[in-house]
């Protein structure tokens, strides 16, 4: 992307929860010496508060809306990257990606919707090659702490087919009801339609079409004993996405992990009796998550869940935190293990740092030259890795 733009970075969706975290995050940590860029949305008068109130009259606003593609182009064209937190995003994403592929703007965002993601893949990964666009889905906690783990690990470990479990060790943090809003969609467009359903339970459903076959099964779905670590675990909402991406990143880069590269995600709980109930209690809340719309569960998890725009306060997100393992087993070998942490709450604390930083990433660093639909790892490898553990409080180990 050679031609000039105004901006480095516009942040798509700056007035909602999470946009505002990513546009307190690049004012309080650059200068605009060093970084162009603006926030952006549909509604001037919420943009103009949160300029008031928590940046100041040097970061400019730009008016857009998702379902304006002439007003969006116009956006695309004015910048080197769109951030974009506008979810469900296969509500209000779909032409935002289709202006910045035809604009030649790079893109980043928070999308965990892997029916929509394969959606953009169909449309838009062809074009966006062509085009030199590097279109960057997952860039939070979904999924980057997975995708830049397992990059991590083969980094110290070049060998393929190797098999590696994540295991959630502990985090602390709450979620928003943006959220709440986008697993909810993907619920409502998988009971509508079978192709979606079929996307979700592929394991491979983001790999490229010709490509979607491997050694891995479904996600688990219940409490289970994990005899290789010696643990409980319980399913992981964040695996439907987080494995599919890992699995992408793999068929991107000319399977580096091997074809026979296996990888799953859950929670790991403990030993003994004490584990077994905390998995089957930590399991409780997918069974309202991930009730039917209208259902009596779905009415019950509504009422108690925030709405879009609301989550956790300052406090909370800075008193969250993430751990995660992953365990690495090699054939006549010792197990090893790997550490992957966040220091604030994942949903927000810590996902506004790695999504302003893969944003900062592209708009500045010398990357390779891979384009189209890509994920965080295959997009920008060492850049983003040095970046997330030098400025976004990530931290990334061997530790056995």
């Amino acid at each position: 992307m050679n031609d000039k733009r105004d901006y480095d970075i516009i942040i798509w969706g700056a007035s909602g929860f999470t946009g505002r975290l990513v546009a307190e995050y690049l004012f309080n940590n650059y200068n605009s010496k060093d970084l162009k860029w603006a926030i952006a949305g549909r509604d001037e008068s919420k943009l103009l508060s949160i300029q008031k109130e928590f940046l100041d009259n040097s970061i400019p606003i730009v008016i857009a809306d998702s379902f304006d593609e002439t007003s969006l182009s116009k956006m695309a064209k004015r910048t080197k990257v769109v951030c974009s937190t506008v979810g469900p995003y296969s509500k209000y994403g779909s032409l935002l990606v289709k202006s910045c592929v035809e604009s030649k703007t790079n893109y980043c965002d928070l999308a965990g919707e892997a029916q929509w993601i394969r959606k953009m893949i169909d449309l838009h990964h062809e074009k966006a090659k062509s085009n030199q666009v590097k279109i960057v889905n997952s860039c939070g906690y979904d999924s980057i702490p997975s995708d830049l783990g397992i990059y991590f690990i083969h980094k110290n470990i070049p060998k393929k087919n190797l098999k590696v479990s994540m295991r959630v060790t502990g985090t602390k943090g709450s979620y928003s009801g943006g959220t709440y809003a986008s697993i909810q969609n993907i619920i409502e467009e998988a009971s509508n339609d079978k192709e979606v359903r079929k996307n979700l339970t592929n394991p491979y459903g983001l790999n490229p079409t010709d490509e979607q076959i491997g050694p891995d099964k479904r996600d688990i779905s219940s409490v289970v004993y994990d005899k290789n670590i010696k643990s409980w675990i319980a399913p992981f909402v964040m695996a439907g996405i987080n494995t599919k991406i890992v699995r992408r990143s793999n068929a991107l880069s000319n399977y580096t992990y091997g074809k026979d590269f296996k990888y799953d995600e859950a929670i790991m709980t403990g030993d003994g009796f004490k584990g077994q109930l905390r998995a089957a209690l930590l399991s409780i809340p997918l069974i309202f998550l991930a009730a039917k719309p209208g259902s009596f569960f779905n009415k019950i998890f509504n009422f108690l869940s925030p709405n879009p725009g609301e989550g956790p306060n300052k406090k909370e997100r800075e008193n969250g935190y993430f751990n995660s393992k992953f365990f690495v087993f090699q054939e006549n070998s010792n197990t090893s293990v790997f550490k992957v942490t966040g220091d604030r709450d994942p949903g927000y604390g810590s996902t506004s740092k790695m999504l302003g930083e893969s944003a900062v990433c592209l708009a500045k660093d010398n990357l390779d030259d891979t384009y189209g639909i890509l994920t965080p790892s295959f997009a920008m490898g060492d850049h983003i890795l040095n970046r997330l553990i030098a400025k976004a409080g990530l931290s990334f180990k061997k530790i056995k």
